[in-house]
């Protein structure tokens, strides 16, 4: 599973993984209790491929930085804890990414990175996405 079928829904807690697509919406499981639910389209939405972390020179995809996140942990939880202080967070966060934008990425957003870099890790995607990201880099060495 790539994180094209991960999302975030706003006023819930956690991840969703995309089910199936209905008529007005979709059904999303939740990654935290397995529940199910009825998205409409007028709900805030947001699928973690489309996601990026802004850099004081780009944007850098979420999925890259769970890749750096996941190398310095290798493959384990996060040592640091989303409840831990502001100060904690930003300087991990500095650490995984050197030059984030401290203006425009808040202690919140990365509080948010971590949960969902430890909720993907407890259910083995980041395994999965590493597999997909390998499949990817071959084919373009073929062509």
């Amino acid at each position: 599973m790539s994180l094209e079928k991960i999302l975030s829904i706003a006023g819930k807690p956690g991840l969703y993984k995309l089910v199936t697509q209905t008529r007005g919406g979709f059904v999303a499981e939740s990654l935290l209790d397995k529940k199910r639910l009825t998205v409409n389209m007028r709900q805030n939405v947001s699928v973690l491929s489309e996601i990026a972390i802004y850099t004081l020179t780009e944007e850098v995809p979420l999925e890259s930085v769970f890749r750096k996140i996941q190398s310095k942990e290798n493959g384990k939880i996060a040592s640091v804890k989303p409840k831990d202080s502001k100060d904690k967070l930003e300087e991990y966060f500095f650490d995984v990414l050197p030059d984030y934008d401290e203006d425009r990425v808040y202690a919140s957003d990365i509080k948010k990175v971590v949960q969902w870099y430890n909720l993907l890790v407890e259910h083995n995607l980041l395994g999965e996405l590493d597999d997909e990201t390998a499949k990817e880099d071959i084919q373009d060495e073929e062509e």
